[in-house]
């Protein structure tokens, strides 16, 4: 039997979560997926979860970018430090209120597949050890590419179960009458 390496589980956790998430979405009759539910969460419906996705996998794609080219990305963003991530996912959030569900599914599906090209083009070894490439200090690619796709996707899972299971609540709730 041959062994799986990290790199093909990372792909095939990607792959398996994102499919997930666009089912979760789908469970839900597409005039209905605009809805927002009443929670005190940020992300109130599908496109919010969808467009967070997205600005990560853009951030991703620069540090990458930025690193692979010999610079010092600022991670997470500029201006920004781990220690003020709910002032950035929130300013996320402000800025894409006027996107569709529709142009951010768009965005997101070809962000993904961008940052799965990104995982296919290195080697194991290139993932998992860490130091190998100087931008990502301490740590490895595959800690920044698990962090933006698979593990993100669990995330986004959770709460798009909630919002689909709001939505149709309250579709039940409709025809409750008393």
């Amino acid at each position: 039997m041959v062994a799986i390496s990290e790199k093909e589980i990372l792909l095939l956790d990607s792959e398996r979560n994102f499919k997930l998430l666009l089912e979760i979405i789908d469970s839900v009759p597409s005039r209905k997926r605009s809805i927002s539910i009443e929670t005190q969460d940020r992300d109130k419906n599908f496109r919010d979860v969808v467009m967070h996705l997205y600005e990560w996998h853009a951030m991703l794609e620069r540090w990458y970018r930025e690193g692979m080219n010999g610079d010092t990305p600022f991670i997470p963003a500029p201006g920004f430090k781990w220690s003020t991530l709910k002032s950035l996912n929130m300013g996320i959030w402000e800025s894409y209120q006027d996107v569709t569900l529709n142009q951010a599914m768009k965005k997101l599906k070809l962000s993904h597949e961008r940052v799965m090209d990104l995982i296919k083009s290195h080697t194991n070894q290139e993932i998992m050890i860490k130091k190998y490439y100087k931008w990502t200090k301490t740590s490895n690619l595959y800690s920044y590419f698990a962090a933006n796709t698979s593990k993100h996707y669990i995330w986004a899972i959770k709460k798009c179960e909630v919002i689909a299971k709001s939505i149709k609540e309250g579709e039940k709730d409709k025809f409750n009458i008393i």
